[in-house]
């Protein structure tokens, strides 16, 4: 009982207030309170302040500020800058002050989301180098964390030289200068390529001041296009055109040269301010015409393969860059016009004969005809004067027909010696391209290589039978085909056509005769040699004495037999025919010997 009494006289004398507050008395309490608070930074929500790095962890970084709890970032947030180590100084925004768990809530993507801006404008002004972490690829360049900011990185600004992998670039760090902004959409465009442009300015001034024509440099090959190769020198490009890659046919600089080759080129011209380069290749090798066998010689045999086509011939490659053309005319004997297509085709092996060797102007022409017999060899024996052939019409001119006789070799036939009884203008009246002909050989030239042939000659001259049937003065049958102002052309038996004076075609009755008017009509004028004869209608009724001659009236006249001869030629030729030659020859003959 007495121990209760003392346990409870001691609990009610205990300072239970003290104990709650840890030994501290309220009021002591409150000035440690007071002093701790002096001791922190002051610090408001969604600002940003300055922090110190404590610890780095594999996955935190832990920030001092100065408040009463430390703020624990993310690395990721720092990745951008991995030589992040205690006691480097780093921008932070405070979030919160505390979280449900009383902890520091901070955020250092955010603090540079909220500088950045201020930065790339003022590093736009400066043109300050400034350091960027490359997160990752996208269409036509990369994306790079910068300031906290995703800016683009164009594939073309990436380096001087073009870049085929981007992906090589993708997670590391590089320095990069502002290039553009849009304020509007918060776009920023960074380049790599000015700085090393830069760099390379001051390479390229060194460079060029010391270019000589005939220099040799080692250059990279940067470019490939259809016409020629871009060699990068060092900070300078030059061109190499296709022409001057091999002293050979190049179809595509590819065949020659790849990208990011090495090799040597020779310099051979520049402009004044030495911007265009002109750069060769095959300048350094010896010229194959200069390694051409000193035996070639004209009418030696050679072999190539046919590089180029074109209507007027080809060129063969005998030899790595030295080629011969075939012209179109030493492709065959024939005389007609053809292109090389005719004959041959590129990548065709072909054999020829040197004709021409010029090896100061390195020009060579080949012939592939003269590997065949020539047509013109023996032509007198094949083709004898007066010798009869088919040939085949080939062109016309003004003045005649060619024809073919055989491969390579062409006759001409005078418009004179188509026919003996048409008056022809041009000789597409007569025949056409392509008709088969029987010829006569009239003449032979072969150091010209020419050969005169005649149609007509084929025939008896009707003329010589017709100087007996159109004598002056004799009557014969006719009609006007057509009427002139001073002359009407009659037509007369066995296809003859008669020239009738105007003054002569007045009729008995003193009216004028008319196209389509049969009449008597007298021969006035018989020309042999100009194939010429002239009729008159008023003198068959001026001169009572004169008769028509029979034989223009289809068996009047006795004796039977040459008007029966001329009444068979009359139904088997047509009227613009020469006649039955043959007939007119008996019929000759008959009133010859009558």
């Amino acid at each position: 009982m007495a121990e209760n009494k003392i346990l409870e006289q001691g609990s009610a004398d205990f300072d239970w207030e003290a104990l709650a507050n840890e030994g501290y008395s309220l009021a002591q309490k409150a000035e440690y309170a007071e002093t701790y608070e002096a001791t922190l930074t002051s610090i408001n929500e969604k600002e940003v302040i300055k922090g110190t790095v404590v610890a780095v962890t594999k996955k935190e970084v832990v920030v001092n500020i100065g408040y009463k709890s430390e703020g624990v970032v993310p690395i990721n947030e720092f990745r951008y800058n991995p030589d992040l180590a205690v006691g480097d100084e780093v921008d932070i925004y405070v979030e919160s002050q505390e979280d449900k768990y009383g902890q520091l809530v901070v955020s250092h993507r955010t603090a540079r989301m909220h500088s950045a801006w201020a930065k790339v404008n003022e590093v736009l002004k400066t043109g300050e180098v400034i350091t960027g972490y490359v997160k990752c690829r996208t269409k036509g360049g990369l994306i790079v964390d910068v300031f906290g900011i995703e800016a683009f990185l164009p594939g073309s600004q990436i380096d001087v030289k073009p870049i085929r992998d981007y992906d090589i670039y993708v997670g590391k760090n590089m320095e990069f200068k502002v290039v553009k902004i849009n304020q509007e959409f918060r776009n920023v465009v960074v380049s790599h390529k000015a700085l090393i442009e830069a760099e390379l300015e001051e390479q390229k001034k060194q460079i060029i001041s010391g270019l000589e024509k005939g220099q040799v440099l080692e250059g990279t090959v940067k470019n490939i296009t259809s016409y020629g190769v871009f060699i990068d020198l060092g900070g300078v490009d030059g061109l190499i055109h296709i022409t001057d890659l091999s002293w050979g046919r190049v179809n595509h600089p590819e065949e020659i040269v790849e990208l990011d080759q090495k090799l040597n080129v020779v310099i051979l011209d520049f402009d004044d301010d030495k911007k265009r380069i002109a750069l060769g290749l095959k300048q350094l090798q010896p010229h194959p015409w200069d390694a051409l066998s000193t035996d070639l010689a004209v009418g030696d045999k050679v072999k190539g393969k046919v590089v180029v086509l074109a209507d007027y011939g080809a060129f063969v490659e005998i030899a790595p860059g030295v080629e011969g053309l075939i012209h179109v005319s030493e492709m065959s004997w024939s005389q007609h016009l053809r292109t090389a297509q005719d004959f041959l085709a590129i990548g065709d092996e072909v054999e020829a004969v040197i004709l021409t060797l010029d090896r100061e102007e390195r020009k060579m022409s080949l012939g592939i005809k003269q590997l065949m017999p020539d047509p013109w060899e023996g032509i007198a024996e094949r083709y004898p004067v007066d010798s009869k052939h088919n040939a085949k019409v080939r062109n016309f001119t003004n003045f005649g027909v060619f024809v073919e006789l055989e491969e390579g070799v062409d006759g001409l036939i005078h418009i004179s010696d188509l026919s003996w009884q048409k008056k022809i203008k041009h000789p597409s009246e007569f025949c056409k391209v392509g008709d088969a002909m029987e010829v006569v050989v009239l003449e032979i030239d072969k150091e010209n290589r020419r050969i005169s042939l005649g149609h007509k000659q084929l025939e008896e001259n009707p003329w010589d039978v017709f100087e007996t049937l159109f004598g002056e003065g004799s009557v014969h049958q006719g009609t006007i085909i057509e009427q002139k102002d001073k002359s009407g052309i009659v037509a007369l038996p066995y296809g003859v056509e008669g020239i009738c004076p105007a003054k002569h075609m007045r009729k008995e009755d003193g009216s004028n005769a008319k196209v389509d008017e049969t009449l008597d009509f007298k021969v006035i004028e018989f020309n042999k040699d100009a194939k010429k004869i002239v009729v008159s209608h008023v003198r068959t009724f001026e001169e009572g004495e004169d008769k028509p001659s029979t034989s223009a009236r289809g068996g009047k006249r006795s004796g039977g037999g040459n008007s029966k001869a001329v009444e068979n030629l009359n139904k088997s030729n047509e009227k613009s025919t020469l006649g039955d030659l043959d007939a007119l020859a008996a019929l000759k003959d008959k009133m010859e010997g009558k």
